[in-house]
């Protein structure tokens, strides 16, 4: 092992305990020795970072103004556009995984297929209609994993509620009907629970049903679908979602005092778990092939839209992001990997899978880094890791001055890369300005036309610069 600056530490620590000894202080004070040795590493670690500057510059400039420009919002609208929404299970999923194993060969990365096993639910037909108090067709996507309804369908009467706490409190009110959950959106990490568990806490108390008003702060008539989860010993029941809109006008209608008689019609199945793969792109390191820093986005996304946002740009800037370092004749001390995950959007399945295969191997994973909250501009990256690790990140993105994204921020985040965070690896997730993210998530309006070129070009350049500098340096990231 060596330290900042290439002297080697057995002989720099023999160098420094001699020149201790050598001073007449018989007693030396081994705590300011270590606190010296300290502060000359981190001096050392400062100057080495630093010393990435020009390479920085250059993936930056080939990224957003040279040659690569634009170049991954154009591979993005190529797939998108050629395959469509790519759900767990599906055929599609299947044509995507092969487009992009056969284009990233030709781009002339190395490329294989790591197999998976994923869930494989089908939505089928579906349509829900307000019978009373008038006459009114219900936009809904049903919830991934609900059962469906029996084939004429569910008609009840509803209730509205606009919490788990009125629900409970109305309890007896609930039995045999169909509830409609108004919840009002306050972030999507607190609101989603209604997704995920609505279903549930309604058939706990006797619904034959739940609608559940979009998890977005902004509708234009669109529902948003999404995973949900059923709890072990509590009779599943049908759930969708409904538009804003909708969850709105039921409830000034209940408000009223007016009844409100629904049908739900769902084909909804689960089928048995498909064959599928996670995508791995390599270029091995020159000095310690073994150790790696992964870069990922998820291939799948679910079955209406594109699928663009959630997560097409976050695979491919983890694609392009090799392919700059690559035409820049790059070639990190460490393994660069992207993993295009597959079944993200049902809890990280590909990705929990991937990590029960190279756990074994986790002291030689360096950083973990995820992108899946959108490719629009980049403002900074967050990052979850010890005090020293965080010291050397806060360097690694003072390299990010000339895009203007200099900042990181505590708390790295993603479905795919929390086992590894969790078992102490440093990771790392792209922060951008992603206030209208929630607006197109997991509904129709996730399509290319959300996504922006040089917002692309900025999130690759970044994306590439923090991988590449992290797998080059001398030493691993502390953890």
């Amino acid at each position: 092992m060596a330290l900042k600056g290439g002297v080697p530490f057995t002989l720099s620590l023999f160098m420094f305990v001699s020149m201790l000894s050598s001073q007449c202080d018989c007693h030396p004070h081994p705590a300011r020795a270590v606190s010296n040795h300290t502060e000359r590493k981190v001096s050392d670690i400062v100057a080495e970072v630093a010393g990435y500057a020009d390479v920085a510059k250059k993936i930056i400039d080939l990224a957003v103004f040279g040659a690569a420009q634009n170049r991954s919002y154009r591979r993005l609208a190529d797939f998108t556009d050629t395959i469509g929404n790519r759900v767990s299970g599906s055929h599609n999923l299947e044509l995507a995984i092969k487009y992009m194993y056969n284009t990233i060969t030709k781009d002339g990365l190395d490329v294989h297929l790591e197999p998976v096993k994923i869930p494989h639910w089908v939505r089928g037909k579906e349509s829900a209609e307000m019978i009373m108090p008038r006459a009114k067709s219900l936009a809904i996507l049903g919830l991934g994993s609900s059962v469906g309804t029996p084939p004429e369908g569910i008609e009840a009467v509803v209730l509205v509620v606009e919490s788990f706490e009125e629900l409970k409190r109305r309890a007896n009110e609930a039995v045999g009907k169909i509830v409609v959950f108004n919840q009002p959106f306050v972030s999507y990490g607190e609101t989603v629970a209604y997704r995920a568990y609505g279903a549930s806490e309604a058939a706990k108390v006797g619904a034959v049903a739940t609608l559940i008003r979009s998890i977005t702060p902004f509708s234009i008539n669109s529902p948003h679908t999404g995973w949900q989860d059923y709890q072990d010993g509590v009779n599943r029941i049908p759930t969708a979602c409904i538009t804003v809109e909708d969850a709105e006008l039921m409830w000034r209608m209940a408000q009223r005092g007016q009844k409100i008689v629904v049908r739900l019609t769902m084909e909804a199945k689960t089928l048995p778990d498909a064959d599928s793969y996670n995508t791995v792109v390599e270029i091995t390191g020159w000095q310690h092939p073994e150790q790696v820093v992964l870069l990922s986005g998820h291939l799948d996304s679910w079955d209406v839209g594109q699928g663009a946002m959630d997560d097409g740009g976050g695979a491919m800037i983890s694609w392009e992001a090799l392919s700059l370092i690559r035409d820049l004749g790059l070639r990190p001390r460490r393994t660069l990997r992207t993993v295009l995950w597959t079944a993200e959007e049902q809890g990280g399945v590909g990705a929990q899978q991937y990590y029960n295969l190279h756990k074994i191997n986790i002291s030689n994973f360096d950083l973990v880094m995820e992108s899946d909250l959108g490719t629009f501009t980049p403002l900074g990256l967050q990052f979850t890791g010890n005090d020293a690790a965080q010291k050397v990140m806060e360097e690694v993105v003072k390299l990010l001055a000339p895009i203007n994204t200099t900042k990181l921020e505590a708390h790295g985040e993603g479905t795919d890369i929390s086992p590894w965070m969790q078992a102490g690896v440093p990771g790392a997730s792209l922060h951008v300005a992603d206030s209208r993210y929630f607006w197109f998530h997991h509904s129709e309006g996730d399509t290319m036309t959300v996504q922006d070129p040089r917002e692309m070009n900025l999130c690759s350049a970044l994306w590439a610069v923090v991988a590449y500098v992290v797998a080059d340096l001398e030493d691993m990231l502390p953890r």
